[in-house]
């Protein structure tokens, strides 16, 4: 079993001495070669004095001038140690102090210098905790006989010595190559790699998928022993696994999933119920597959979820969180009896939810529809017999009751950004960071406002009960990330008020959407607009979601996709095994730990204090993992939406197209072209007619003597001049555009 440096210290406390033989099970070491590897590192941990030893049992040790953090380099050689808390100063790392860590490794830093009021804090590298980059996508050279790999990312300084590999390595030169990193450099000494496979004699003849996957060492297969322990997992279901269950199968239960190439794609983890009670209120059913029956903790197939984090989706090509036949045994296919975790939903006729309750249950799925053939029956407003009484669900679900919840979210001062096309393949909000719309079909954002209603009960519940969870928050957006915007929004005489000076609300996004429907630019401006939301962060402890208008939030409905998920619903599992429902066993009365009923009345631990110390035990590090894989996972699925509009503008170039300027730099500025929402730059030193001055305060350039102004806003036609497609940059040149300036423009 694969670990690093960082996964052994995440299963370390300060104050409690782990045995080794604890460590070895939780880091899944079976082999001697695997125990040896761990025996090694836990020695030089002890020698660096990270780690201390005691009667055989292990102890972690924090010195206060250390901390981790993950370095980010620049091209030129010095780099700064990025602090997981926000707040955190950056520390400057020069390059004589990196002892041969790379970019985007974590590190134990050692300050050396204190920071001032304008100057970061200094360190040095102490030890490096985690590798970031175990293959580098690169280029092969020959310097006298000898192969060497030069990777792509400039940030990256160094050359890796390459060894044979059953291939011609003078084949490979000046080809594009996925290199794996087989010792890191030690000393003076260079690190050495080899080649796993040729992609290309360029990124233009590779695979956008290898590139991407390469770039961002996705893994490509599950381990041997992964695929064993799922092939030994059987969906069949026993009667010891129906105990303690809410038995629904005899409740009309549907899913609904998008379109897909063959049925094997399919991995189908929500079911739908939806019933009226007594008082005429709905009761929504949200049935989520239950992962954790087949995935336990700290077993091999565990490990590898964990370390994987989410699935990236890449066009096509899905890199799962876990392997097809664990899919397969939790997937809530038709006619088969399957587990899930219920979350019931009682919502009045405003769209409010008036109780909730979490089970787990069994349920027997009757029918499967896509998006579209949902979409299909309603518009048509008849179906074949035996769907009528679907159709009559459906009707409800997405006539009545989503535009509900809808309105109360819009209330709360939420948003919608309209896409045309679907980029997340999640039924939540997934990596867009607030809900999105689609003209072309709305009933998939209808879905997504009930999904994340339940993950916002959801967390309600946890937070109620002090369970140790993972929340989902979204910080504001930052003032400078929407300064152009906001600029951009006045030029083109929108008419748009900031409900505060002071602070930034979701009410503002509600209000600049409104106004965007004026304008003849709307895609472009909402494109922009969901670029300024910041990304998702997990944390600890309950915080506001900006993108979606909630006080407390959290991911629950995609346990096979997102570790998190799963994470949620073990803590879920815990509660219905070991909740206590009162403060004293001798106490008559006890309260529903499964009902948003119990809240405001539980003033005791609710879980047993084993149980509540193993499920936080590490969760501090789990988090700073999770964010991690995410960022991986929402960096490579932008890197493949980019090499695809890279390539499509290559085969544009010398072609003219229209543009609306969204961004001016001293350098240049930037032209989004809406058809494509393509992005280019227009260099300063192609505008070969006048000299240009940048006017910062005004965010344009002016002619010298032509008194052409570039601004925000403004209107321009501009011709491909090239792309260079691995970086996905495209350089542009004016054909025609720009404003007349006049020396008011620019009065205070």
């Amino acid at each position: 079993m694969e670990f690093s440096i960082a996964t052994i210290l995440s299963h370390l406390s300060v104050d409690k001495l782990v045995p080794g033989k604890v460590l070895e099970k939780k880091l899944g070491c079976e082999e001697a070669e695997e125990l040896e590897k761990l025996q090694i590192a836990l020695d030089v941990l002890e020698k660096v004095g990270v780690v201390t030893k005691e009667f055989g049992k292990y102890r972690r040790v924090i010195e206060e001038d250390v901390v981790e953090a993950k370095l980010r380099c620049s091209s030129k050689g010095f780099c700064f140690a990025i602090q997981d808390e926000e707040d955190a100063d950056d520390i400057y790392i020069r390059e004589s102090h990196l002892s041969n860590a790379w970019n985007s490794d974590r590190v134990l830093v050692k300050i050396i210098k204190e920071g001032t009021r304008r100057r970061s804090p200094e360190g040095e590298v102490k030890l490096i905790v985690e590798r970031a980059n175990p293959s580098v996508l690169a280029r092969v050279i020959e310097d006298n006989g000898d192969y060497n790999a030069v990777p792509l990312d400039d940030r990256l300084l160094f050359e890796l010595n390459l060894k044979e590999n059953g291939q011609s390595l003078e084949e490979a030169v000046n080809h594009l190559v996925h290199v794996n990193v087989l010792r890191y450099p030690i000393g003076q000494n260079p690190p050495i790699g080899k080649v796993i496979r040729v992609l290309g004699s360029d990124a233009e003849t590779a695979a956008d998928t290898d590139i991407v996957s390469s770039k961002h060492d996705l893994p490509q297969e599950f381990s041997e022993r992964v695929l064993q322990k799922a092939a030994l997992l059987t969906p069949n279901l026993t009667p010891q696994d129906l105990e303690n269950r809410l038995d629904l199968r005899d409740v009309l239960t549907i899913t609904i999933e998008q379109e897909v190439t063959t049925q094997l794609d399919l991995f189908i983890e929500n079911a739908f119920t939806l019933q009226k009670n007594e008082d005429n209120n709905w009761i929504l059913g949200v049935h989520i597959a239950d992962v954790a029956h087949f995935v336990e903790p700290e077993t091999h197939l565990d490990r590898e979820a964990r370390k994987r984090g989410t699935t990236v989706h890449l066009g096509d090509k899905v890199i799962d969180l876990l392997p097809k036949a664990v899919q397969n045994c939790a997937s809530l296919i038709p006619k088969e009896d399957r587990l899930t975790i219920s979350v019931f939903l009682t919502i009045d006729d405003k769209g409010q939810v008036i109780e909730s309750q979490i089970q787990p249950s069994v349920i027997c799925v009757d029918h499967q529809l896509t998006y579209k053939e949902v979409q299909t029956m309603m518009g048509a407003g008849n179906t074949k017999p035996e769907l009528e009484t679907t159709l009559d669900l459906l009707n409800h679900l997405f006539f009545e009751l989503s535009p509900l919840v809808k309105a109360q979210r819009l209330q709360r001062g939420g948003f919608d950004i309209s896409l045309d096309n679907i980029t997340s393949y999640f039924k939540d909000e997934g990596r867009i960071g607030a809900i999105a719309s689609y003209s072309t079909l709305p009933v998939l954002s209808l879905m997504t406002e009930l999904m994340v209603l339940v993950g916002k009960v959801v967390a309600e519940h946890l937070a109620e009960l002090k369970l140790p969870a993972i929340y989902c928050t979204q910080a504001k957006p930052d003032w400078d990330e929407l300064e152009d915007l906001l600029k951009l929004v006045v030029n083109l005489q929108l008419d748009f008020r900031l409900e505060s000076e002071d602070e930034l609300q979701p009410i503002d996004y509600y209000h600049l959407i409104q106004e965007f429907g004026k304008s003849d630019y709307e895609k472009v401006l909402h494109y922009l607009l969901l670029n300024s939301l910041k990304s998702d962060k997990y944390t600890q402890h309950p915080a506001p979601h900006f993108g979606l208008a909630l006080p407390i939030y959290t991911h629950c409905v995609s346990p096979g996709q997102r570790y998190v998920d799963l994470q949620i619903q073990r803590v879920l599992k815990a509660l219905f095994e070991h909740g206590r429902d009162r403060r004293y066993v001798r106490s008559s009365k006890g309260v529903d730990l499964r009902s948003s009923t119990c809240h405001g009345y539980i003033n005791w631990n609710v879980l047993p204090p084993a149980i509540q110390n193993n499920l936080e035990a590490d969760l501090h590090s789990l988090i700073t993992h999770l964010n991690e894989r995410e960022k991986i996972a929402q960096d490579a699925e932008s890197d493949l939406t980019g090499l695809k509009k890279a390539e499509k503008m290559k085969d544009c170039t010398g072609k003219v197209f229209s543009g609306l300027i969204t961004g001016v730099q001293s350098y240049g500025f930037f032209v989004q072209i809406e058809d494509s929402l393509v992005e280019g730059l227009v260099h300063v030193s192609s505008l070969k007619d006048d000299w240009y001055e940048y006017r910062s305060r005004h965010t344009c350039l002016v002619g010298r003597k032509n008194r052409t102004a570039y601004r925000l806003g403004d209107t321009v036609e501009v011709e491909v001049k090239s792309v260079d497609y691995y970086r996905q940059q495209i350089d542009l040149v004016t054909v025609r555009g720009g404003s007349t300036a006049v020396d008011s423009d620019f009065e205070d």
